[in-house]
């Protein structure tokens, strides 16, 4: 005779609850919804620490262009270009590491994300250990008024240490950024724009002591400069000393093996950044080849104008990243598609909305702002609507992609792009005119770039559907 469930004998068998699929089950629990308030409060404290880090520089623009003056500002404008390697400079790693550092924060595997966080570190930290001894060592055979364009007496004599400044600065913050990485992957999203936008409030006080000690020209760009890298490192010193001590980087704790692992992991992301670097910026090239060079300027700032939009989407999905690899860790596959479709839907919206008050009021904002008027017309804001309505769209999808570490559909989707959109905006800048480019960008992206994302996106969840029925 079988013993009821309870244990006790002659006791009355209650039937079974009901059992909830394993997906409606993890949305019951404290994780999935510590999640959602964590991923919704990282996306308003995004927007509203955009806000302020955009607003700072331009309350700074009238003290520093007073204090340097036109030529020596519009030099540091032209060091300041050079940093815009900030894409390739950690050779993909901060985007390896935090797509490392999901599962171990689901798991709650501290061991295994110390030795991530180490390795990184230690490879990032040597890298600009080279960088900074190679930049201190070929500085005085560079010919930096003449590679900013400036002549050598007046402005080109604070070229080199304007150079100097600016690099040592952007350099140093390589590693230092990492911790923006940790906080995403720990999904301390809110915290981490509220640091930084800390460290954008941080250059005021900083350019305004300069400016009042009368620094040379070298030590007002230094202390503008000098606020991400000094942020970072005030940042970390609170994650590693007191929110996250478990994960503290140390010599010891780094790992040869998961070093290569990074490394492998990173290259993808840069590669993936690369092509995509360059298939999104060869739009002002071809036009320069098929049309009037006035009329690439006008394409320009009306891209520039778009482009806003643009980072204001990709930040918004960023914290998906990581919650996105906690929830797939724990099986979650469920929550992964609900907010995706969700994310993609609040995307799409808010490009939409955006977008067509841009198209509505860009003509006019441009005539007043830069006294622009667009060759394109309507037309060319229409299409740039759409090119950024489009990116909104499959941005979720690809948070999925790089949570898992699946980048080689996003690789051949966006290598495939490259190649087809070039004939394409060549023909219809030359026949129809300017505001046939982005309208050609999208028929290509259709066809190469949103297969690769729905492709991948498919992937990703039939592998962890399989692998989820093998631990059953």
């Amino acid at each position: 005779m079988s013993l009821p469930r309870n244990g006790a004998v002659g006791a009355p068998v209650r039937p079974d609850p009901p059992q909830l699929p394993v997906d409606a089950e993890a949305d019951l629990t404290s994780p999935a919804r510590k999640r959602q308030r964590r991923l919704f409060s990282g996306i308003a404290a995004t927007v509203v620490c955009r806000g302020i880090a955009v607003v700072t520089p331009i309350v700074l623009v009238p003290v520093t262009l007073a204090d340097l003056g036109p030529e020596l500002y519009g030099l540091w404008t032209a060091v300041g270009a050079l940093t815009a390697m900030a894409a390739f400079a950690d050779l993909g790693l901060g985007n390896g590491l935090m797509t490392k550092l999901a599962p171990c924060y689901a798991t709650g595997d501290a061991e295994r994300a110390r030795r991530y966080v180490s390795s990184a570190y230690l490879l990032l930290i040597g890298i600009a250990a080279v960088a900074l001894l190679c930049l201190w060592s070929v500085s005085p055979l560079v010919p930096w008024h003449a590679l900013f364009g400036v002549p050598e007496e007046g402005a080109g004599r604070h070229a080199a240490p304007i150079a100097l400044a600016c690099l040592t600065a952007f350099v140093v913050n390589i590693p230092l950024s990492l911790v923006v990485r940790v906080q995403f992957a720990y999904q301390q999203v809110a915290q981490s724009n509220l640091w930084q936008a800390f460290g954008a409030l941080l250059a005021l006080p900083l350019v305004l002591t300069a400016v009042h000690l009368e620094l040379p020209p070298a030590g007002v760009v230094a202390a503008m400069a000098a606020g991400p890298a000094l942020t970072n490192a005030l940042t970390s010193c609170w994650v590693y000393g007191r929110a996250l001590r478990q994960i503290r980087p140390g010599v010891r704790a780094a790992d040869r093996t998961i070093a290569r692992e990074l490394l492998g992991l990173g290259g993808l992301f840069l590669l993936l950044t690369v092509v995509m670097s360059v298939a999104s910026n060869v739009d002002a090239l071809v036009i320069a080849h098929v049309r009037e060079l006035s009329t690439v300027t006008e394409f320009a700032v009306a891209a520039r104008l778009f482009a806003q939009l643009g980072i204001l989407i990709s930040l918004v999905n960023v914290p998906l990243w990581p919650a996105n690899g906690d929830a797939l860790a724990r099986g979650e596959l469920a929550w992964v598609r609900r907010t995706t479709r969700r994310m993609t839907l609040a995307s799409s919206i808010t490009a939409l909305v955006l977008g067509s008050c841009l198209v509505a009021a860009g003509g006019p904002l441009l005539a007043a702002w830069v006294g622009i008027r667009i060759d394109g017309g309507v037309g060319l804001l229409v299409g740039l609507a759409v090119w950024w309505l489009l990116l909104a769209a499959m941005s979720p999808a690809f948070m999925v992609q790089n949570a898992a570490g699946v980048l080689r559909p996003q690789l051949i989707g966006w290598t495939a792009y490259l190649i087809l959109s070039i004939p394409l905006k060549w023909y219809g800048a030359s026949v129809i005119g300017v505001a046939a480019v982005p309208f050609a960008g999208v028929a290509a992206y259709l066809l190469t770039v949103v297969p690769g994302a729905v492709y991948g996106y498919r992937a990703v969840y039939a592998a962890h559907t399989r692998k989820r029925g093998a631990q059953k």
